[in-house]
């Protein structure tokens, strides 16, 4: 399968992502672009997105990059550090990179930023993934 059929195989369960309201870019083998918009149920108390949405949002480009290879593949560990914080409709893109990877592990690198200002990183994500030995078909 082609990295998009996989990708549209796996968006046609992932729920999650659809509510984030996630539009793909660009996917390539090891390699993931998308965008999401900041929407008001997005918000927590102080009226800046959730932690967990940028969160999210990183998680799926991960999810897709990682399974882009044709390998089914799992996160078994990430981590993620906020730097700038998000206000209501704000666009911001996640752009997925694999930075190496052997048989069983991919280790991929998530910069998130704001759409229209490419050089304002409003999180950094990390992800290791484990490469299932089931192909996707």
């Amino acid at each position: 399968m082609s990295p998009e059929e996989i990708v549209n195989k796996m968006m046609a369960m992932d729920y999650f992502s659809k509510w984030l309201g996630i539009s793909l870019i660009e996917i390539k083998p090891g390699y993931c672009k998308l965008s999401a918009v900041i929407r008001k149920e997005m918000l927590n108390g102080f009226g800046i997105a959730h932690g967990g949405i940028t969160y999210s949002i990183a998680d799926s480009a991960l999810a897709f990059s990682s399974n882009s290879k044709g390998r089914k593949s799992v996160s078994i560990e990430t981590s993620i550090s906020h730097i700038i914080s998000l206000k209501e409709n704000d666009e911001i893109t996640a752009q997925a990179i694999c930075e190496t990877e052997t048989e069983k592990l991919g280790h991929y690198r998530i910069h998130l930023y704001l759409t229209n200002e490419p050089e304002k990183i409003v999180a950094l994500f990390k992800g290791i993934v484990y490469k299932t030995s089931k192909n996707w078909d």
